[in-house]
């Protein structure tokens, strides 16, 4: 049993300082590794929530942007009775690369069984 705890030893001390720094610096990389898409999403909804108090009930746009990603996230902001009647709202998120909410702003407002007509209209 000494003899292989010897020859790992051994190995180890003779391992070349250029090919611990290659560990090393792999080990960094992926330490720093970006976010999937569905993180980011996961994040984006969670300190949208946070910030304003409401949940998050979808996300109807969704990018990479050269700043981070950017998504439109509708929220269900007073709910009414009929539910039809409720309303809701978008909200432009902007996160970071690494999916840190960095601004958010409404973007529209609207009654839950509108249709829209800024998109579908004439």
């Amino acid at each position: 049993m000494s003899n292989t705890k010897n020859t790992q030893e051994s190995q180890d001390s003779q391992e070349s300082p250029n090919s611990r720094n290659t560990s090393k610096t792999h080990d960094t990389q992926s330490a720093k590794s970006r976010p999937s898409p569905m993180e980011v999403l996961r994040q984006a909804r969670g300190q949208l929530a946070e910030l304003t108090g409401m949940e998050a009930e979808s996300v109807s746009s969704f990018e990479q942007t050269e700043e981070g990603w950017a998504l439109e996230v509708e929220v269900l902001e007073l709910e009414r009775v009929p539910d039809t009647m409720s309303l809701m709202a978008s909200y432009q998120v902007e996160l970071d690369p690494d999916g840190q909410l960095t601004g958010y702003r409404r973007v529209r407002r609207y009654e839950r069984g509108r249709s829209d007509a800024r998109r579908g209209g004439r």
